[in-house]
């Protein structure tokens, strides 16, 4: 059984979907349950496969016994495996977290919703362990497809919103397509180990460099790289909040892994920095966007929609830390689409906490939010710190290697844009602090004599959720040493070794 695992991570949540949506229609108490079962047998899945890759190095599978290229391939890597892991905890807390929320708004529609998460989170696994150029984009597919619908389930604005996002989304998979259909022409196979062989002889033709700048293009769409970000902040501030806390911490990750994985695994490091000298011009690209991001997160007056611009910001670290090309730069990137995953579940739960009980995420809503949701603020305290980068929280040590990786290649704006965010971003959540805590209650919130009312806490699993996140935040930043020695070592290019 060990020996099949990368098929029964994929397979056990796809045939789960099918059995929900069934239960939807006859019996829609199984539907969580079912799709809880299926999630925690993947997940436990990734633990052992992982463990497999530490012991035994680059794991290969085919799918039916197929030989590429004729056959589809799956490779797991140190750094797929642990992104692999991350994905299904995140859909594991967050599909417990939300139970009580999701029953509330989906509940005519509960065998769709949780069908639909089954299959966004199996396409998000797909992405990453494959090893075929053409069924990445197949997989990409499945989970933005099942993406936008989760987003349009939702009341409001939300459908308009999801519609945005197919027409970006949809952009950006078809300059993806273009790309790799180039490929195809230049060496007649999909197989990523087959086209890393092929592509070095032909690689300083033009239709190789056309494929390369469109697979980036259509990435950079797909992971909200600014100024490519247009359908991110309403996607994300209008989709529900079960659907939203999923989404949020999971998709603009992968893409970026996805970036990684297509430089490393098809083309390589010394085509995309020396051959294309793509570097420096995208890192300037990333200092805008996390200038860029800061300011218009600085504007908003929903907690929600701060929190979409915000992952722009932390797009723009990510995709210029890879870009500077050296191995400070490459360890922090990966490094945050760790922490990143994670700090942002954690506020994005929280979110759907305070949304449980007050119904809206407007500031002024927030007035004495500490006093009203100690437990669920202490965990959105802990992702801010983490957001800003606060020792001992992961966010810290992942910008810190940024930083460094900045000051290395002697790109001093990048390196001095992080600082400036970071800044930012601690005027941003200490402004919450400040109206959650210092703030009084509504009208409403207090008794007859003007003392505050009794704790109103969001419901038991949701605290119980928040807390794991919180302290997997803090884990993550405690043992960030041990993940980059077991994680991102094994991985970092000789390329990057040097610099760039």
């Amino acid at each position: 059984m060990n020996s099949q695992f990368p098929a029964l991570i994929i397979v056990v949540p796809l045939i789960a979907a099918l059995l929900v949506n069934i239960a939807g229609w006859l019996r829609k108490s199984l539907c969580f349950p079912v799709a809880v079962a299926a999630l925690a047998a993947s997940w436990l899945f990734s633990i052992g496969l992982l463990h497999q890759v530490l012991h035994r190095g680059i794991i290969a599978y085919r799918m039916g016994g197929w030989s590429p290229p004729w056959g589809i391939a799956y490779r797991v890597d140190h750094l797929g495996g642990i992104v692999l892991m991350l994905v299904l905890l995140v859909g594991l807390i967050n599909v417990i977290a939300t139970r009580g929320t999701a029953a509330q708004a989906f509940n005519d529609r509960l065998g769709a919703f949780y069908s639909l998460y089954l299959l966004f989170v199996t396409g998000l696994m797909g992405i990453i362990i494959t090893g075929d150029a053409f069924n990445l984009y197949v997989l990409l597919e499945i989970a933005s497809l099942t993406a936008y619908a989760l987003i349009g389930m939702g009341g409001g604005r939300a459908p308009l919103s999801g519609l945005h996002y197919i027409f970006m989304g949809t952009i950006g998979a078809s300059f993806y397509l273009l790309g790799i259909g180039y490929l195809y022409i230049v060496t007649g196979s999909l197989n990523m180990a087959d086209l890393a062989v092929l592509l070095p002889s032909v690689e300083r033709t033009s239709l190789v460099k056309m494929s390369f700048i469109f697979c980036m293009v259509g990435l950079f769409i797909k992971m909200a790289f600014f100024p490519l970000h247009g359908w991110l902040p309403n996607a994300y501030s209008h989709a529900p909040n079960p659907c939203a806390s999923l989404i949020a911490p999971l998709t603009t990750k992968v893409m970026i892994y996805v970036m990684i994985r297509v430089i490393f695994s098809i083309y390589h490091p010394d085509f995309a920095f020396t051959t294309m000298r793509m570097g420096n011009p995208i890192v300037w690209l990333a200092v805008i966007a996390i200038l860029a991001g800061s300011i218009l997160a600085y504007r908003q007056d929903r907690l929600k929609r701060m929190l979409a611009y915000i992952i722009v910001v932390e797009v723009g670290y990510m995709v210029g830390g890879f870009w500077l090309g050296n191995r400070a730069g490459f360890t922090g990137a990966v490094l945050h689409i760790l922490n990143d995953a994670m700090m942002t579940l954690c506020l994005f739960l929280a979110v759907g906490a305070i949304a449980s009980r007050i119904d809206d995420d407007d500031f002024t809503r927030l007035q004495g939010i500490f006093r009203k949701m100690p437990f669920t603020m202490t965990a959105f305290v802990i992702g801010a710190l983490s957001i800003i980068g606060v020792p001992p929280t992961g966010g810290f040590f992942s910008k810190w290697y940024m930083i460094t990786g900045g000051l290395q290649a002697g790109h001093y704006a990048f390196a001095a844009a992080l600082v400036t965010s970071s800044l930012v971003s601690a005027l941003l959540f200490f402004r919450i602090f400040e109206i959650g805590y210092f703030g009084t209650f509504e009208k409403q919130d207090t008794d007859p004599h003007g003392m505050a009312t009794a704790v109103q806490e969001a419901p038991l699993d949701m605290l119980i959720a928040l807390a794991i996140t919180a302290g997997v935040v803090i884990l993550m930043g405690l043992y960030s040493y041990r993940l980059v020695s077991m994680f991102i070592d094994p991985v970092v290019p000789a390329a990057f070794m040097g610099g760039h």
